[in-house]
């Protein structure tokens, strides 16, 4: 039962109706008996440093996630930046300190390879073929490469995004081969579509699918629908897919750990 004890957290994003955060977490504290409540909070597009001050204001909030399209932004409101959020200067984990200050990090990226290799997929010393430059192509990028990957090659509607993004990951990972690539995804071992397309059903696909090996995994990072238009064709043309639903499930415990409600639990 919600009293006036209850601790808050919430996830922020335009849209918010997609999401799978308030679910996860409030089934991970009615399961582990934490007096907390995890809300989706919509903040329109122009209204972020308002609703920013809003979250500030809200002692009762310990922390928040964030989605597209605001994690680059997040991260430069935030008063401080760790671990992978500091590397890559965006943030989709933000929790309250004592002092009431908001400490960011990234937790995206390790999600996605914890839920790949979850599934069964290993990464190290494979190929991986990258479509977005944004807030979650970031994550992926860094954490791929800092697991191992072989080749990374990335591709982006805005080009000078994606050779920004190159040229970061390639000085962060120098045994790592990144290359800046095209809507052709042939040569690789996987296929990940780390854009917000296939949040609508008539969304066109971040690449073309019918350049992706056949003996590839198509991956996602959209989790609702969870069958993205990608996933259904790349289903019916015979490969293994893998649904974004676990980045979000490989990241849970992160995100508990920098909240501090695992050691709450222990």
């Amino acid at each position: 039962m919600i009293t006036g004890l209850t601790r808050l957290y919430a996830i922020i994003g335009d849209p918010v109706a997609h999401v799978r955060t308030p679910m996860v977490f409030n089934e991970f504290f009615e399961a582990h008996g934490i007096d907390a409540v995890c809300v989706a909070i919509h903040i329109g597009k122009d209204e972020l440093a308002t609703g920013w001050a809003g979250l500030k204001a809200i002692r009762n909030l310990d922390g928040f996630i964030v989605t597209a399209p605001y994690k680059a932004e997040c991260a430069a409101l935030c008063d401080r930046l760790v671990d992978d959020g500091a590397h890559t200067q965006v943030v989709n984990t933000v929790r309250r300190e004592a002092n009431g200050s908001f400490t960011g990090t990234l937790l995206d990226g390790r999600g996605f390879v914890a839920g790949l290799k979850t599934g069964g997929h290993e990464v190290a010393g494979r190929s991986v073929y990258l479509a977005g430059a944004g807030g979650a192509g970031t994550a992926l990028a860094y954490a791929l490469a800092g697991s191992g990957v072989a080749r990374l090659t990335i591709h982006n509607r805005t080009r000078s995004k994606a050779e920004n993004l190159v040229a970061g990951v390639t000085r962060a990972f120098p045994d790592c081969r990144v290359t800046l690539g095209t809507r052709d995804a042939s040569g690789h071992d996987y296929a990940v579509n780390a854009t917000s397309l296939g949040l609508k059903e008539d969304d066109p696909h971040s690449f073309d699918l019918d350049s992706v090996d056949k003996a590839a995994i198509v991956a996602e990072v959209v989790m609702k629908p969870q069958m993205t238009p990608l996933l259904a064709a790349a289903k019916q043309r015979g490969h293994v897919i893998h649904f974004g639903t676990h980045m979000l499930d490989g990241q849970r415990d992160m995100m508990m750990d920098f909240f501090g409600l695992l050691a709450k639990d222990a």
